[in-house]
């Protein structure tokens, strides 16, 4: 058995769906280009940290010294169950544990297999967490293409995954290929026309429009004009990628950690309004619902609500 294959085995094992693997180099021009268009266009919105970095962004072997191969992760998290249409929305993403910490460790023990077949390897695990283009580097590990709502498609899988990179000193050489995403979308713009304010064109994302941006990471006041637009949404929007095709036969994740707990499930809309912020800091401990924090989880609740 070769080396990247028993990476392989090791990964599905671990639970993660898809792995593969590409050399750690500059990123192409065409890619970087696209990205410093994007901020100068003030396109990332109040996301400083995507101006920060740019030499790390663009260069993963200045993130861990002598690195070589970039092992890049994908782990399912679509649910087992769906919050009722009729109430509250929380993205999908966000319905069990922190998935940064998920994978990371995942990832870690992944790297405990590779340092025994290769003595005297280092690594690091990324998810989420250092300015790395994860994206990028999963189409350039062959495992899937870039669709027109911007998520990494899986071919036969779909977009509910969540990405995670271990960057490792040794060269791991796989046969998987790039595959081109040019026709992935074909003339389906299902996405474009689902996104609820306009945040999603065929030249990208507008995050000062984008919901899963404004419920999220934005400190401050929902727009107006936003506000109305959220329907049941407090914490996310996975509007383009509800209406993909390509999720079509998304299958439920079989990961316990990205499960809902059943006191939230059991939520309604009264529950939300009246919760506490000590209520708060007890559901969603290790939640990724942490990010927004109480006060913006608030703001959230009332914005859809029109007070």
């Amino acid at each position: 058995m070769n080396l990247a294959h028993s990476i392989e085995e090791e990964a599905l094992r671990l639970g993660f769906s898809a792995c593969g693997f590409a050399k750690a180099e500059l990123v192409s021009d065409g890619v970087v280009g696209v990205l410093d268009n994007w901020t100068a266009q003030g396109h990332h919105a109040g996301m400083g940290y995507m101006e920060r970095n740019r030499h790390l962004r663009i260069d993963p072997t200045l993130l861990v010294p002598g690195c070589r191969t970039l092992i890049v992760v994908a782990l399912n998290y679509y649910p087992k169950q769906l919050l009722p249409k009729e109430g509250y929305q929380i993205a999908y993403y966000a319905y069990g544990k922190d998935y940064h910490r998920v994978v990371k460790d995942k990832l870690y023990q992944l790297l405990i297999h590779i340092k025994s077949c290769i003595p005297g390897v280092e690594g690091r695990a990324f998810c989420d967490t250092a300015p790395l283009l994860e994206r990028y580097w999963a189409v350039k590990a062959g495992l899937g293409t870039i669709g027109r709502n911007r998520q990494l498609i899986i071919p036969g899988m779909g977009s509910y995954f969540f990405l995670g990179v271990l960057a490792v000193t040794a060269e791991i050489n796989d046969t998987k290929k790039e595959k081109s995403g040019s026709d992935i979308c074909l003339d389906c713009n299902r996405c474009l026309k689902a996104c609820p304010t306009g945040a999603l064109t065929t030249d990208g994302i507008d995050c000062r429009r984008c919901l899963s941006y404004l419920t999220i990471e934005h400190r401050g006041d929902i727009p107006d004009d936003i506000a109305h637009k959220m329907g049941h949404r407090i914490y996310g929007c996975d509007a383009c990628q509800q209406v993909c095709p390509h999720n079509k036969n998304a299958h439920s994740t079989e990961e316990s950690a990205f499960n809902m707990p059943p006191e939230v499930a059991a939520m309604t809309p009264a529950d939300w309004h009246s919760l506490t912020e000590e209520r708060y800091k007890s559901l969603f401990k290790d939640s990724a619902i942490e990010r927004a924090g109480y006060q913006g989880l608030r703001r959230n609740i009332t914005a859809v609500n029109g007070e």
